[in-house]
This record gives structure tokens, sequence and C-alpha cells, in this order.
């Protein structure tokens, strides 16, 4: 759930009370395990917001979730430490995502292990300002397999139990690089670290079908069913309800 007005699919903005308490529970009822808010975007050339708006944003709408969904598991999605603590301390957020992976804020890695909550990094040259024009490496999969070496090296280090590891499908990486990463996704569980999937209505769909990202649901799914089959633990979606349905499809063909 975006609380900003800025995401690449605008129908996952919510920025009103009404919007944000019933998108609540649409999320809870169509089964989604987790609710993920952010309040400060970070499609491709976003400007990012002050810190003191970010929290407002977020502030507002893990409040109404407070209320609506008491029972949810909540991940709130910053770069920011002051705001992981925040969010955490006071709004019993459960996750922190944080697309830099520590690098946009030097504090975050010491604040996340003395709130010992879940951690997921992603992999992300530069910011989303500068990420596009950070496509060049030596070997892509490798080149991103030591970058999440390092980085829960430095994390075990410091005491941080539960770490999640995202590709970062879309930041700094061309269509061709994404789907070379999917289709090596097996190769991120080596770790023995729940590993995140998020291409939900992405452009790497948009310039394959040549479809809006309005028009992406089908391909997306796609991607999820195959995504699971190489071993992702969590799929980051906007659309709940077939994402479930996907999951519960590929369970049961596991299961037969």
């Amino acid at each position: 759930m975006n609380i900003t007005p800025d995401s690449f699919f605008a129908r996952s903005c919510k920025q009103t009370e009404k919007e944000i308490a019933e998108r609540a529970v649409q999320i809870m009822e169509e089964g989604a395990d987790i609710i993920e808010v952010g309040g400060c975007s970070s499609r491709p050339d976003a400007i990012f917001v002050g810190e003191e708006e970010e929290m407002s944003r977020l502030r507002f709408g893990l409040e109404i979730l407070s209320r609506e969904a008491p029972g949810a598991v909540v991940s709130v999605d910053t770069f920011r430490s002051k705001i992981a603590r925040e969010c955490v301390e006071k709004f019993g957020v459960a996750i922190i995502n944080d697309i830099s992976a520590g690098n946009l804020d030097e504090k975050m890695f010491d604040t996340i292990a003395g709130l010992q909550v879940s951690y997921i990094i992603m992999h992300m040259r530069g910011t989303p300002q500068t990420m596009m024009e950070h496509t060049h490496y030596e070997k892509l999969i490798p080149d991103i397999l030591l970058y999440f070496t390092e980085k829960i090296q430095c994390l075990q280090q410091k005491g941080v139990q539960n770490v999640w590891i995202d590709p970062g499908f879309g930041f700094s990486k061309t269509t061709e690089q994404n789907y070379s990463i999917l289709n090596n996704l097996d190769q991120f569980t080596v770790f023995g670290l729940p590993v995140l999937a998020g291409f939900s209505r992405k452009t790497m769909i948009q310039e394959v079908i040549n479809v809006p990202a309005e028009e992406a649901l089908n391909a997306t799914t796609a991607l999820n069913l195959f995504a699971l089959t190489k071993g992702v633990d969590i799929l980051r979606v906007h659309d709940v309800k077939e994402a479930v349905q996907t999951v519960q499809i590929y369970s049961k063909i596991r299961q037969s």
C-alpha cells in the first residue's frame, strides 16, 4: 500500500482515511500474510520526500492500520533509520524493507540490530534517481551474490537475526538483466534465507508485452508462478487475491 501520490501504478496509491481503511481490509480478506506500507516512492526518477513528510504519511497510515487491521503483520518500506525506529517502537511494525540495504543511511544496520525486527535487504546501486546509470556488471549474478554475502556478514556480526533478501527487480537492472536474474533465482537460496521477489506490473513486463501497468496483471501472475518454482518464499504484489490463488495452485502441484 503506497501512502504516496506518485507510485508507477496509480491504483496502489491510497491517501485518504477511507481509501487506506478499505484497502487494509481488502488486503487481509484476500489472504495476504503481510501488509507493507510506504511513504516515499522509489519508482525510477522518483523524488525523495523529506524525512518529516515521509514519517507524517506513515503515521497517518499506520494509525489507520492499527485500528482497521489490528492483527496484521506490518512491514514498512523505508531506507531511513529514524523512521524505522519510530515505526517499530510506536506502531509495532514487524518488518523493515530497505531498498538500499543500509547504503542510504549508515545508521540503519545498528538500528535494526537494536530493534531486532525482520529486515529485508534489496540489491540496488545508487538511488532511484540514478540507479539506471549503474547497470554495468562484470558478472551479473555473481556480483549480486557477492553484494548480499557482504551485507549478510555485516548484519550477522551486528547480531541481526532475521534477514530476507530481495534481488531488486527493476533497480539498477535492464530488462534483459531482470529476466536473467529471474531465470537464476534459485541461486539466491544459497544463503538459506527467505528470498523475496517483486515484479508486480513493472517495466520489465510492460516492455516485453507492450502494455501499461494497468494491463500487466496476467503477465505478473506468470512471473509469480515461475518465481515460486525457483524457490522464492515471498511475493511482493499489488494484486493479493490473484497472487494467493497462484500460491494455492503451486502448492497443489507440489503436493500431487
